[in-house]
């Protein structure tokens, strides 16, 4: 039988997970949308990202804080080593995509624009699932 489980975890992984998301999800929609805005000009791929940005970092922030308070939940001693490992390779990841949308943000010149984006996008997708496994 299923019971329903409202408490402060419960509020914890959801904050988690909507961080994740709009900051995995939102770097997808922008990806998607990048070659319509390019078709209405410049300005409108540049107002666009920086709109996404206002909004995104908030929740990378989000999911990097309810990350850490999700750490308090594990007894590390208890988990294996593969748990370990699994952790250790979502930190890398999480780091990988926010390091590399703070370089797409200050990058000038379209070739490392594309790269960090792409970076970054790839980076977060891969937190995600690596998430998932944990």
């Amino acid at each position: 039988m299923f019971e329903a489980n409202w408490d402060l975890d419960t509020l914890r992984v959801f904050l988690h997970i909507l961080g994740a998301a709009v900051w995995m999800g939102g770097q997808v929609i922008v990806a998607a949308l990048v070659p319509a805005l390019r078709r209405v000009g410049p300005e409108a791929t540049q107002a666009a990202a920086q709109q996404f940005s206002r909004v995104a970092w908030p929740f990378f922030w989000l999911a990097v804080l309810t990350g850490l308070w999700n750490l308090l939940a594990v007894e590390f001693e208890d988990a294996a080593n593969s748990y370990h490992i699994t952790l250790t390779i979502k930190m890398v990841l999480v780091i990988a995509t926010g390091v590399a949308a703070w370089l797409h943000t200050k990058a000038t010149d379209r070739r490392r624009i594309a790269m960090m984006g792409s970076l970054s996008g790839v980076a977060s997708i891969g937190a995600v699932l690596v998430g998932v496994a944990l």
